[in-house]
């Protein structure tokens, strides 16, 4: 089709069209340089209160302890060649942990620049910020073309005199809209921004090349959506997208075989992502582990954990999807997790998930219905729906139930069918539409601006969010790991164990909803041990042995626990026969620990074995043969037994190694 064929003609105007009182735009919403510079301002300032926060959650995973985003420029190739979580693994397989797989280097490269400029979070945090400000302008000015190609009219849309409210009503509301705070954030969030970017830069490019037929736009379609789909695949869903804006918005001046050759560049950037994809992460596309944390779709029978039954996993799905909707509209409260049992399993008798069910399939009959009569509200439903659908574990497995960042993509629908809702009751009431959208849009600002600092760091991120999730086993053990590490750093020891008391009962919730959680195990024997609790702790660090026997750290706990175990028993219980046993098992964990010989030394002459006490204290010599400490022990043995001539040789010995060893052991030093 030619160039003079797609120009837009003028419609013919009908007598019920001219009858129609005239859409009037006031004159300071069509000054698109104006717009987009406040629509970017405001984006800005709503999340410069997180200028100053350190990294968070998952910028471990994508920055500070990414080996290749560490290396700065030079790791560029190490992200562009493997899976996107390798270099935080570290260890050839470990990223197939998550299911099918991560390949989205495009916003590790970036970071990798960042890095080689500053490690520090503030360049990353503004780079964040400013990107998703970018995405706001980028969404007004492609909502503005979508409609009103240049200003000009298209028969059979009406849109096209209102695009100018319909644009500036949806980018404000997706610019202040709280449930986009864990994607603006948290710098990890990136990958949803320029997945959007890309795409909405595709949309507007091919939109530019359909309009003028020049070559550059198509270029640049293309290369956008390969940004895109380097940045998250869920970009896939606008492969969709594209061809249908065209389809309803721009197919009054071509047929079917045009949108679909205007839609190439779109098409073969997908398609070089998709081989590029399989051919690194080696054609790995699904699979459902079974672990509850990388599967919420698991259930303890008996002992066992089994998959949900198909009606209960579609049941929770669309409970989640139901959630989607009361965010949107009202963003409280919100969270970063929503792990299992947050999301607790459900059936078809619970009646949000039948409301769920009838709201989507209106949603997805409108849409079909919509888009022969080429309704822009069909365009609007399916600009939600099928980004969603992709997040949503109805496609794939994504490995949680629902989380706030998957509404990020979606809400660019939401905010689009608002703005025609908007846009019709200005044409109505210009004071109660601009009235409406005016508390809205405060009220959503507050609570974005509120938000953002339970983002500062993990220790304030968990405990904010604890209060919300608190059936997530993931979000609760986080809240007692963070807790206990607090208190391995703490020199205070009253300090220490009252932050060990706050780490329990949070541990203890995390192991009532998953009780085969290794790492919530590990944390409780830690806090157990550090308030001498020694019994709780063993029996923890034999659980979390249970779990993962090959860790060799965790038989190093235990063996520590029954040591100082031991210890506990001896010095204060008194009981020698626990004292032992504790002592014999932690030797043979560990028989490289020269204070567990040196305890059985004790505990064996304290019972009058001389000869065994002096194989003990022997032992733990020849561990740590320079320890001033154990050679006089030693030679105490040895003196008990009657050999005092052994007894001045160590004796002798220690003192060359540590001349006031005497003077600290008669003040009862060691």
């Amino acid at each position: 089709m030619s160039k003079q064929q797609r120009k837009p003609a003028t419609p013919k105007t009908s007598a019920a069209a001219s009858a129609a009182p005239a859409i009037v735009t006031p004159a300071f919403f069509t000054n698109t340089l104006l717009q987009s510079a406040l629509i970017f301002a405001v984006a800005f300032l709503l999340y410069a209160n997180t200028l100053t926060h350190g990294f968070v959650l998952d910028d471990a995973i994508v920055i500070t302890d990414n080996m290749y985003t560490q290396q700065g420029v030079s790791g560029i190739g190490g992200i562009m060649s493997k899976d996107t979580f390798f270099g935080f693994f570290k260890v050839e397989g470990k990223e197939t942990l998550v299911s099918g797989g991560r390949y989205r280097p495009m916003t590790l490269v970036l970071f990798a620049f960042l890095n080689q400029i500053s490690t520090g979070p503030f360049l990353f945090h503004l780079f964040t910020v400013l990107l998703f400000a970018f995405t706001c302008v980028a969404l007004y000015r492609t909502l503005l073309l979508l409609m009103a190609p240049d200003g000009t009219t298209i028969p059979g849309n009406s849109l096209a005199a209102a695009a100018p409210m319909v644009a500036w009503f949806a980018s404000l509301l997706f610019a202040v809209h709280p449930i986009h705070t864990e994607v603006v954030a948290n710098i990890k969030g990136c990958d949803e921004i320029l997945t959007l970017l890309g795409c909405l830069g595709a949309l507007y490019f091919t939109l530019k090349a359909w309009d003028t037929q020049q070559v550059k736009w198509t270029i640049a379609a293309g290369i956008s959506f390969l940004i895109a789909c380097l940045s998250k695949e869920n970009a896939a869903a606008y492969v969709i997208l594209i061809p249908l804006a065209l389809a309803i918005f721009r197919s009054h001046t071509g047929s079917t075989s045009s949108v679909l050759k205007a839609s190439l560049p779109v098409f073969g950037a997908f398609i070089l992502f998709f081989l590029l994809r399989g051919s690194i992460l080696q054609w790995r596309f699904g699979g459902e582990p079974m672990e509850l944390m990388n599967n919420p779709f698991l259930k303890l029978e008996g002992n066992q954990w089994v998959k949900f039954a198909p009606a209960e996993r579609l049941a929770t799905i669309m409970y989640t999807l139901w959630k989607y909707v009361q965010l949107l509209f009202v963003p409280h409260p919100l969270t970063h997790d929503y792990y299992p049992r947050q999301i607790d399993i459900k059936s078809f008798a619970d009646l949000q998930v039948l409301l769920s069910v009838a709201l989507y399939g209106s949603m997805a009959y409108l849409a079909v219905r919509g888009i022969p009569k080429k309704d822009p509200v069909a365009f609007g439903i399916l600009l939600y729906l099928l980004p969603l659908g992709i997040v949503s574990n109805l496609v794939f497995p994504i490995g949680t139930n629902m989380g706030e960042r998957f509404a990020f993509m979606p809400s660019v629908g939401f905010c689009f069918l608002m703005g025609l809702v908007l846009q019709k009751l200005f044409a109505k009431n210009q004071n109660l539409s601009l009235g409406l959208f005016g508390i809205v849009a405060v009220l959503f600002s507050a609570k974005t601006i509120l938000r953002n600092p339970a983002w500062e760091s993990n220790e304030k991120l968990f405990m904010t969010d604890a209060d919300v999730s608190i059936n997530s086993a993931k979000l609760q053990n986080a809240c007692g790991g963070v807790l206990f590490d607090k208190a391995t750093k703490e020199k205070d020891s009253e300090k220490q164990k009252a932050l060990c008391r706050q780490a329990l009962p949070h541990l203890d919730q995390a192991l009532k909803i998953y009780p085969n959680y290794k790492d919530a195990y590990i944390s409780r024997g830690g806090a157990h041990f550090v308030l001498r609790e020694f019994p709780d702790a063993i029996a923890d660090y034999r659980r979390a042995i249970q779990l993962a026997p090959d860790e060799a750290k965790l038989k190093t706990y235990l063996a520590l626990s029954l040591r100082d175990g031991g210890r506990y028993y001896g010095e204060e219980k008194r009981d020698l026969a626990n004292a032992v046993k504790c002592f014999e098992e932690s030797w043979q964990i560990n028989p490289k620990d020269p204070e567990t010989a040196r305890l059985m030394g004790v505990a064996n002459g304290v019972q009058g074995n001389h000869a065994k006490a002096i194989e003990w204290f022997t032992k733990a010599v020849g561990v740590a043969p320079n320890d001033a400490g154990y050679i006089w022990d030693l030679g105490l043995a040895y003196a008990a037994s009657g050999n005092q001539a052994k007894w001045d040789e160590l004796r002798q010995k220690a003192l060359s190694i540590d001349p006031e060893i005497a003077q600290r052991r008669s003040k009862g030093g060691q």
